[in-house]
C-alpha cells in the first residue's frame, strides 16, 4: 500500500493538544521552582502527573486485523484472496519518560487466524504526553509473519502511529491511578504494503 495514510493520525484530535501538555509541565516546574532546589527537583512530573524521569514498565492485550495489498510480498492464493486474517497480540515493553515527552521499546507475540499462524515483533516507540494521562506515538521496528495455507514466512520493517488514553481522559480518573489501565489504539503498516488496525488495553505499572 504505498499510497499508505495512517488511520491513527485522525485518532489524535481527540486527545488534548500537545501544547497543553507542554504548558502543564512547564507550570508545575515554575511551581516547584519556588521553594528549595531539592522540592523543585523532587517535584517535576510529566502532565500525567507521574514522574518526569524513571521507568515505567507495561503489559497489555490487543486484537485487530492485518490486511496485505495483492502485490505484498506474500502474493495472493490460488483462490485470488490476499493474505490477512484477525489477530490477538500480547504485547510488553518499558516507557523512560523524558519530562513532557518519552522513549520505549516493545515486544510482541501476534496469534493470527484465517491466512497468518504467528506473528513476532520488536519496535522502538518515542512521543508526547498529553492531557492528564494520555500519550501520542510513533513507532518502528522488525515483524516476523508466519503464513498458512500455502503462503510462505516473511519478515520485514513495520512502521505505526497510535494513541493511548487513560482513565482521566474519558472521566473516569477516580477509577485507577495514574499507572493503571489506558486503552490503546494503533494502526501500522508492514513495509508498507499493509494495514494493521489494532486496539486495546494497556495496563501501566
Amino acid at each position: 500500500m504505498k499510497s499508505y495514510i495512517f488511520a491513527v493520525a485522525a485518532l489524535a484530535a481527540g486527545i488534548p493538544s500537545i501544547g497543553s501538555a507542554q504548558q502543564t509541565f512547564s507550570s508545575d516546574a515554575s511551581s516547584d521552582a519556588v521553594g528549595a532546589p531539592e522540592a523543585a527537583h523532587e517535584g517535576h512530573s510529566a502532565p500525567d502527573g507521574t514522574r518526569a524521569f524513571g521507568i515505567e514498565p507495561y503489559l497489555g492485550v490487543l486484537g485487530g486485523y492485518h490486511s496485505f495489498d495483492r502485490d505484498s510480498e506474500f502474493g495472493v492464493s490460488p483462490t485470488d484472496s490476499r493474505f490477512g486474517g484477525a489477530l490477538i497480540s500480547g504485547i510488553g515493553g518499558v516507557n523512560v519518560p523524558l519530562g513532557p515527552v518519552f522513549v520505549g521499546a516493545e515486544g510482541n507475540a501476534t496469534k493470527g487466524f484465517n491466512d497468518i499462524s504467528w506473528e513476532y515483533g520488536v519496535r522502538g516507540r518515542f512521543g508526547v504526553r498529553a492531557g492528564e494521562s494520555g500519550m501520542v506515538f510513533g513507532s518502528a521496528g522488525y515483524q516476523w509473519v508466519n503464513g498458512r495455507r500455502g503462503f510462505s514466512d516473511q519478515k520485514d520493517w513495520v512502521y505505526g502511529l497510535g494513541v493511548e488514553v487513560g482513565p482521566s481522559d474519558i472521566g473516569l480518573g477516580g477509577i485507577t491511578g495514574n499507572s493503571g489501565v489506558r486503552i490503546r489504539l494503533q494502526a501500522e503498516t508492514y513495509d508498507f504494503d499493509s494495514l494493521r488496525p489494532m486496539a486495546g488495553l494497556v495496563f501501566h505499572f
